[in-house]
């Protein structure tokens, strides 16, 4: 399927679905194309996700440089229920996110699943894309439950 082709539809997915997210990026990488500038394309592909988590984590980091976040609030993290279950969290998605690259190193081709699932989520289910690399986690995850429960039933 011609790519230009492909954008447009997901344009148009973007619009139905009300994705602000899939529509914008889909129109940008269109006019980036149309307009002759597509010898960029690797280049964004290479360092959007960087640019994107940049942001990302400039937009959660925000409450502690307009001192939203206090002292006591940060020590409440270790002292509190919340707190050390968000500590958890945050740790396991990392080790998660690690599990992920490993996975798209042995299998890149998982990527395009991922891309087509992300759409998905974000049209269908409202999520937010934060990065391939969770997606990859997580389906590192599902796979060695699959395989897990496989085994199990031979």
């Amino acid at each position: 399927m011609n790519g230009d082709l492909l954008l447009v539809i997901l344009i148009i997915i973007g619009l139905v679905g009300r994705s602000h997210i899939i529509t914008t990026a889909a129109c940008i990488l269109l006019a980036v194309k149309l307009i002759g500038l597509d010898r960029y394309l690797p280049a964004m592909e290479r360092r959007g996700l960087e640019l994107g988590l940049l942001f990302l984590t400039m937009g959660v980091l925000v409450p502690f440089a307009s001192e939203r976040i206090s002292f006591k609030d940060i020590i409440s993290v270790f002292t509190t229920w919340p707190g050390i279950i968000a500590l958890t969290g945050g740790a396991l998605a990392t080790y998660m996110n690690g599990k992920g690259l490993e996975l798209l190193k042995v299998d890149p081709q998982l990527i395009v699943g991922l891309v087509i699932g992300s759409i998905f989520g974000i049209v269908f289910m409202r999520g937010i894309p934060v990065g391939p690399l969770m997606a990859a986690g997580i389906t590192a995850f599902l796979l060695k439950l699959a395989y897990f429960v496989a085994d199990k039933i031979r």
